[in-house]
């Protein structure tokens, strides 16, 4: 495996949403995101930046959320978090064996009302209605129905994460979801990009993404704050 520059994962939504996933962003400042259907994420250039507060307010208005900033950054008066998750962020190691699954297809627009039914049964995360845009998604179908699905959401330069794993509950002990991280990771590692992702901590799918060969980078604390009204 090709050693890489792992610090830009510290800011892997910045680098996304002002490198490969451009043409999906707004704001053009010191604060920026994503268009509202595509991803819900955001981000600074510099949480210390002279101007940083008023950059958020500007993008998201009064009243508006705003990814949490990082341990140690005070909100400013009139600030609010609105929530907290504890997560972790994992990266691929050596062991990661990756290979093209045959029963992968790959989904897209027209595949988007079942895609959002199986995130609102597997509850894999945030996932929007042009999420498939941030990258490949691809699943595999049971008697013509989607029963699994994984995919690519940011792009910080030189990596690629995987996003929405996601299984039907009646269809989970079959190793499908690992199945299609392999073949996501596949095609990430054709294209030159390392293999990342986030879950929760308390995601008992961790223990299948340290068999499939992950490591634990760094643990993270995922949340949002909202802007004074």
């Amino acid at each position: 495996m090709t050693p890489r520059d792992e610090a830009i994962l510290d800011h892997a939504t910045w680098s996304a949403i002002t490198g490969p996933l451009a043409p999906l962003a707004v704001g053009d400042g010191d604060a920026r995101g994503f268009q509202p259907d595509v991803c819900s994420f955001t981000a600074v250039r510099d949480w210390h930046a002279p101007g940083v507060w008023d950059a958020i307010v500007d993008l998201v208005g009064p009243g508006g959320d705003f990814a949490l900033p990082p341990a140690g950054v005070a909100l400013p008066a009139g600030w609010e978090v609105t929530f907290t998750l504890d997560g972790v962020q994992l990266v691929e190691t050596d062991r990661l064996e990756t290979r093209p699954d045959d029963e992968a297809v790959e989904l897209g627009a027209d595949d988007v009302p079942e895609m959002l039914g199986l995130v609102a049964l597997a509850q894999p995360g945030p996932f929007l209605p042009r999420t498939y845009l941030m990258g490949r998604y691809v699943g595999i179908r049971r008697g013509g129905a989607l029963v699994a699905m994984a995919g690519e959401r940011m792009h910080p330069v030189g990596w690629t994460e995987i996003s929405a794993v996601a299984t039907h509950p009646d269809h989970r002990g079959q190793g499908l979801a690992a199945r299609l991280v392999r073949d996501v990771a596949h095609h990430i590692r054709e294209r030159g990009d390392g293999v990342y992702l986030h879950t929760t901590a308390t995601n008992p799918a961790r223990a299948l993404y340290a068999g499939l060969g992950f490591r634990l980078r760094q643990e993270l604390t995922f949340g949002s704050v909202r802007t004074p009204a």
